[in-house]
């Protein structure tokens, strides 16, 4: 039976991380239309500004020309929207939402998040849509409890077996998954993880404080109401 909480008290800050495929962007998005507060994906966020350097010209390899372009007047304008039931990402005034997820941006978000400029760019950006939420706000990504908001009142880690979260990400992808097809997300999710992990900037880390839930044997309204739980002692405590 999954559980609601009233609407959450103003200003509680709650900081979900994970690799791919744990789960932590569908979980997110229900906790905040469950608490009724805002919802923002990070990972959107590197994603438009992957499209964004892609349709540019620019070398996904070059860190010199990201930082450069990042750094310079040509830098995208980003804007998130925060309603749970309908997250947008805009780059420029152009609605970004179905293009973040193809392909080309996924085979190159790795490499332009790591760029140094980059995080410095988007992190500031994720730090004042945090601010400007009124009533809380759920963000997710891959460091917001270690770098971007470290102060979270709630800090979670999800986690699931690179098997299990295979197989959710190639759900997502196509109707019928093959073993091939597994075998291929699998790989490509964990030399994701080898690169998020092993980066010289804000890697993917379990922050300090984090409540880690592996997500492996637990269904979706499982996670959901193991998060809200944290959310809820920490309001009483």
């Amino acid at each position: 039976m999954t559980r609601t909480l009233p609407f959450v008290d103003s200003g509680i800050v709650v900081a979900i991380d994970g690799p791919a495929g744990s789960g932590k962007s569908s979980v997110s998005r229900e906790v905040a239309k469950r608490l009724a507060v805002n919802y923002l994906d990070t990972g959107a966020m590197y994603r438009a500004v992957t499209w964004a350097a892609l349709a540019a010209g620019l070398d996904p390899e070059s860190t010199d020309s990201i930082a450069e372009w990042i750094g310079g007047p040509h830098a995208p304008t980003i804007i998130s929207g925060l309603d749970p039931t309908d997250p947008t990402i805009e780059v420029d005034h152009v609605d970004v939402r179905e293009p973040i997820r193809g392909q080309e941006v996924t085979a190159n978000v790795s490499a332009i998040s790591a760029v140094p400029e980059v995080r410095t760019f988007l992190v500031d950006l994720q730090r004042n849509h945090a601010r400007a939420a009124a009533g809380g706000i759920i963000v997710e990504g891959r460091d917001i409890g270690s770098v971007v908001l470290p102060q979270a009142d709630v800090k979670v880690f999800l986690t699931a077996d690179p098997a299990v979260r295979a197989k959710r990400r190639a759900i997502e992808t196509v109707e019928a998954v093959n073993d091939e097809q597994l075998a291929a997300t699998e790989s490509a999710l964990r030399e994701r993880d080898a690169k998020d992990s092993s980066r010289a900037v804000s890697p993917l880390t379990r922050a300090e404080g984090a409540a880690e839930i592996d997500t492996s044997d637990l269904t979706f309204d499982q996670v959901v109401d193991a998060v809200v739980e944290l959310i809820d002692s920490a309001r009483r405590s």
